[in-house]
């Protein structure tokens, strides 16, 4: 199913490393006619890292997206009830949002859009990029998996050798993935290899 004319609320957590690959697909579903809610987490919003300044990169897709971003749970409570969206996109999700996600905790604006989204039974697709997929976070990733109405972006071990219980999504296959999930379906392969994918 096609983007244009949807609703697509986009969550940015604080993956920072992370932005420079999620930035295009942003621009992906715009140009291909998507309308793009952008939601943030409080650590994109106010972190200052060595891949940017949070002021930076909610200036940066406010332009690409037109819209204002939604930056507390108050604004982002609405996007269930009231102002609907046809998906939510979590892109990177940080295991830190994933395992709260998973426990069913909304204490970011991110974590609200979503189980505003969830209510509606409309689908919401994951982006991980964290580096205990593998170990600790392993749990809630299997949980979230299973669950009903969320989807992955196909996601694989981004260095096995030095970080191997670390996993991220290949998010060049962002914008397949919401396509597939408007549609009620899981694009496969959701494990591949994303180091070959650099």
């Amino acid at each position: 199913m096609s983007v244009k004319g949807k609703r697509i609320g986009f969550g940015l957590t604080g993956s920072h490393c992370t932005y420079d690959a999620v930035f295009p697909e942003i621009e992906r579903l715009v140009n291909e006619g998507a309308e793009v809610i952008p939601v943030v987490t409080s650590t994109v919003k106010n972190t200052v890292t060595r891949f940017g300044d949070g002021e930076d990169w909610i200036q940066r897709i406010e332009e690409v997206t037109g819209n204002k971003v939604v930056d507390t749970i108050v604004k982002a409570e609405p996007l269930g009830p009231k102002l609907p969206l046809d998906c939510m996109v979590i892109a990177p999700l940080t295991g830190n949002s994933m395992s709260k996600f998973a426990n069913a905790m909304t204490d970011s604006p991110v974590l609200m859009a979503a189980k505003a989204t969830l209510r509606n039974h409309r689908p919401v697709v994951l982006g991980i990029s964290t580096n205990d997929a593998l170990g600790l976070n392993g749990v809630n990733l299997m949980r979230l998996i299973s669950a009903k109405d969320i989807y992955f972006i196909p996601f694989g071990q981004d260095d096995p050798e030095k970080k191997p219980k670390s996993m991220v999504a290949r998010m060049s296959r962002l914008v397949e993935t919401v396509e597939a999930a408007l549609e009620g379906k899981q694009l496969q392969p959701v494990v591949v290899e994303k180091y070959l994918d650099s």
